[in-house]
């Protein structure tokens, strides 16, 4: 019995050995940490130098809700308490708080714009914006198409959300909403995941849940039902690492068909050096970064096995490319492809800054 007792403590101190080196393995080397951390300080100080006299970046909101959200998500735990540089952006937010609950400066990017600052205010920790954010979840929740908006189920909008200042739904609109969702603890067994899910699994190359005749069977993701801007219906790395995270935020497990098939589209498709199935593969480059981290990170993936069997640890990919890609005043920007706002060196520095971020967290 004793014996049986030892073999059993062998046992479980080799498997927790095992695990240990597992996780040590898939985390982000220590020096390539500390010049991870270096990237985000100078983006940051970047960001910093360039705010306006009003707290804005390039005097949006989403975009200033964007720079926020990368001072405090990032290691050094920025907050209000650290003054005007936070503060202001804060203040510029909640001057752009309409009646109907959205959060923007322009009718054209209401979701985009009230999802992106409902993360970032709930990164704040401070109860005082309950009030705002809870009347920015209502106006995302009535954003989303359903009968209300005379759609059936059986529609391929169905579920879906657009800017808000549109009719067609998108993939890229509905994750930040579902973003937004997330981070402000909108109920679980609200019918908005359910709905949105239907409308995701449209937007997914897998015929098997996908019910539109167009669905092909890679398991990557489009645009929107039926459409890539790239070509055709054929799946690309910005929407299919969006589609991860949609599925993962509306309630997908990591078991479920669809999160495999996105994650091994992923694997089987795994590149830095360009946003895979885009034009040119450099259009929508720093958002591919951007969702790539974000949905790696949310999907908890330890070291990705690409389709030739190589073993990557994601973390180092994405920190050593953003690195080598950091201008020397210590912004980013697409200069081959400012398509979507990749030329605005504000925007492409605060989601590089973010994605670093995703990437840091072990």
């Amino acid at each position: 019995m004793r014996t049986g007792k030892l073999r059993v403590w062998l046992l479980c101190i080799l498997l927790a050995g095992g695990n240990a080196a597992a996780a040590e393995e898939a985390s982000m080397d220590a020096e390539l940490r500390e010049k991870a951390q270096r990237a985000v300080d100078s983006g940051l100080h970047y960001l910093r130098n360039n705010q306006a006299d009003n707290g804005s970046w390039s005097e949006s909101v989403g975009i200033t809700a964007l720079g926020l959200r990368a001072f405090l998500e990032s290691h050094r735990g920025y907050g209000e308490r650290d003054g005007a540089f936070i503060t202001r952006p804060i203040n510029y937010l909640l001057e752009h708080v309409n009646s109907d609950g959205s959060i923007s400066e322009t009718n054209q990017n209401r979701n985009y714009n009230t999802a992106v600052s409902l993360t970032a205010l709930a990164a704040t920790g401070n109860d005082k914006y309950a009030e705002v954010i809870e009347n920015g979840q209502k106006f995302l929740l009535g954003l989303q198409i359903d009968e209300g908006d005379g759609y059936e189920s059986d529609h391929a909008y169905y579920g879906g959300i657009g800017y808000g200042g549109d009719e067609r739904p998108d993939l890229s609109n509905i994750h930040m909403a579902l973003e937004g969702l997330k981070a402000t603890a909108t109920d679980p067994d609200d019918p908005v995941w359910d709905k949105a899910l239907m409308f995701v699994s449209r937007s997914q190359n897998r015929s098997e849940s996908n019910d539109q005749e167009w669905a092909a069977d890679d398991g990557g993701f489009t645009y929107m039902p039926g459409y890539s801007p790239h070509k055709g219906t054929a799946s690309y790395g910005g929407m299919t690492a969006a589609g991860l995270l949609s599925l993962l935020f509306a309630g997908a497990d990591k078991d479920d068909p669809r999160v495999v098939a996105a994650y091994d589209w992923i694997r089987n498709n795994y590149t830095l050096d360009e946003n895979p199935g885009a034009t040119d593969g450099i259009q929508g480059l720093y958002y591919y970064y951007n969702v790539f981290a974000k949905s790696l990170s949310a999907y908890d993936a330890p070291l990705m096995v690409d389709g030739n069997g190589v073993a990557h640890n994601w973390r180092n990919d994405i920190a050593s490319k953003l690195i080598s890609l950091q201008n020397k005043d210590g912004s980013w920007v697409n200069p081959d492809s400012p398509r979507w706002w990749e030329g605005n060196a504000m925007l492409v520095t605060a989601w590089s800054v973010i994605a670093l971020n995703s990437a840091l967290k072990q």
